[in-house]
């Protein structure tokens, strides 16, 4: 295995692991900053009322997105499982 081949893996999985995390991280930073600024708005600063929101966002992105991660981290997999012959 060169140096060369373990960065295009490490590449690979880094840049899996942010495509793959991505829509829940994104949707759960829109809410917060969504719940931010009606608190703004209505001066309410209650620090718990932004964790509910963001826990049902990020759960339905979860799952309306976990297709699409299946077959982004099957993909990456099939792509470790295929350089395996070349090491």
């Amino acid at each position: 295995m060169t140096p060369e081949m373990v960065v295009s893996v490490g590449r690979d999985a880094v840049l899996t692991m942010l495509m793959v995390s991505a829509p829940m991280l994104l949707s759960g930073l829109l809410i917060g900053l969504i719940i931010s600024i009606l608190q703004a708005i209505t001066q309410v600063h209650e620090m718990t009322l932004t964790f509910i929101p963001k826990i049902v966002v990020v759960a339905l992105s979860l799952i309306i997105f976990l297709p699409w991660i299946m077959n982004v981290v099957t993909e990456f997999t099939t792509r470790l499982y295929d350089i395996i012959p070349t090491l």
